[in-house]
């Protein structure tokens, strides 16, 4: 072990959030996870989250080692992804073997279980033609390489790989002009091209003030899945400034999720579209590094 934290601990944790948000939370579903994986935890990052209006799901994102062989196959022997032959199963294996990785993260879920895995670059941010060109890759990234490089999502700080959807992740850091400051025609005109719905007035508002931008993309489909504008987290969020009225799981989730270090909480939001419509994405950091903390402090 890495001097990470405990997986009985982090379980208590995860069931003391879920029950915050009405999230079943049965231990022989998240212990076995935790416990596969007890060995790669470090000292870093446990996020929890939770997506939509309705209750009834926790997703535990908890960062493991860089050292970690192939995070993939602890979830295959332990039986919590299947067996299969899709370009999925390699894009981590790839990406590791040409990208330098920083850090990497398991996420799952307490009802979803496994559900994803993190490779971050943060400190080497890579291109979209550098991602692209992985055997394993999917082709959507390619086929909207202009669509990318139009509106400014240049640099790849982290990739998630979805093993349960067969989707990729891609987290753009939006460059210094841009990053806070994102004006309403561009974040409209990034949802109208990739043909989603017309976005409410008050959510176009909040993902102006992004840092990043996330998008989704599959190998069925050269579309763009979904696309998901960020502010940067912080220390004591003002409820009253998000862009919808929380319902009171929501709230009290933000306000009352355990966390390890002194001081306020620190929450993350994301703004989010798909072809169904927008809903905003809550998270809390359980877990956050000195390094972390001085950032959402605005020290770093």
């Amino acid at each position: 072990m890495s001097g990470g934290i405990e997986a009985e601990e982090l379980y208590a944790a995860v069931e003391k959030a879920a029950a915050l948000v009405g999230a079943p939370c049965a231990r022989d579903e998240v212990l076995p996870i935790l416990s596969a994986y007890q060995d790669t935890f470090t000292e870093g990052a446990v996020i929890f989250s939770i997506g939509g209006r309705e209750a009834g799901e926790l997703e535990y994102t908890v960062q493991v080692s860089a050292e970690t062989a192939d995070p993939y196959q602890y979830a295959l022997a332990g039986g919590f992804v299947e067996q299969t032959d899709h370009p999925v199963t390699t894009l981590l294996s790839d990406i590791r073997s040409r990208v330098p990785v920083g850090e990497l993260f398991i996420d799952s879920g307490v009802v979803g279980g496994f559900k994803k895995i993190y490779a971050q670059f943060i400190q080497a941010p890579q291109k979209v033609a550098d991602i692209a060109a992985l055997p394993s890759a999917p082709p959507a990234l390619a086929a909207n390489a202009d669509y990318f490089a139009r509106h400014g999502l240049t640099d790849i700080v982290l990739t998630g790989i979805d093993y349960q959807n067969h989707t990729m992740n891609l987290y753009f850091q939006l460059p210094a002009p841009l990053a806070g400051n994102l004006e309403d025609k561009a974040v409209r005109a990034m949802l109208r091209e990739i043909g989603l719905p017309e976005p409410s007035d008050p959510m176009v508002a909040y993902a102006r003030g992004s840092y990043r931008v996330y998008t989704t993309v599959g190998w069925d489909s050269p579309q763009i899945k979904r696309i998901s504008f960020a502010p940067r987290p912080r220390r004591g969020m003002d409820l009253t400034a998000l862009p919808v009225q929380l319902p009171a799981h929501m709230e009290q989730f933000l306000r009352g999720a355990p966390h390890t270090y002194t001081g306020e909480l620190v929450n993350a939001s994301a703004v989010k579209w798909t072809p169904t419509g927008e809903h905003l994405d809550l998270a809390a950091y359980y877990r956050a590094t000195p390094q972390q903390l001085q950032v959402f402090d605005g020290n770093a």
